[in-house]
């Protein structure tokens, strides 16, 4: 499943989810991240806080959410706190987490577990969802 996660700046918020969704679920989701105002870069801050739970960031960088081929997207998870109008995809989530731009390293650490929890229960959820289509009436034992 393509999942792409939407925030403000794609700097902070979507990154983390995108780094967790990676790390944790690679075998269920094709994660990806963007921003509607993309920031020039990722916060150290950002980055130092995901080091704390072993996951790199090194790779990921701040993308426009309309460059992207949204076509192809399954699922977008919009964290920017905004409407988000006139993009081509069905399938929308919408979660309120705080942007943690300007704030203390604390709060980031805060913001950093809440999404870490959320995308953990996204990912139990695809692999719930993929494994009723494997163990469904075709593949039930016969009476």
């Amino acid at each position: 499943m393509k999942v792409l996660f939407v925030c403000v700046g794609n700097a902070c918020r979507s990154q983390m989810a995108e780094a967790f969704a990676r790390t944790y679920g690679a075998d269920v989701l094709e994660a990806e991240s963007a921003g509607v105002s993309p920031a020039s870069m990722i916060p150290e801050v950002t980055r130092k806080v995901m080091l704390e739970k072993g996951i790199k960031m090194d790779d990921q960088f701040p993308k426009d959410v309309l460059d992207l081929r949204l076509h192809d997207v399954d699922l977008l998870v919009n964290i920017s706190g905004i409407v988000l109008r006139g993009l081509p995809v069905t399938r929308t989530r919408e979660w309120k987490v705080k942007d943690p731009i300007g704030e203390k390293e604390s709060f980031h650490r805060q913001v950093r577990d809440e999404l870490e929890h959320l995308v953990m229960a996204l990912i139990l959820e695809v692999r719930l969802h993929q494994q009723s289509w494997q163990s469904g009436p075709a593949n039930a034992p016969r009476s």
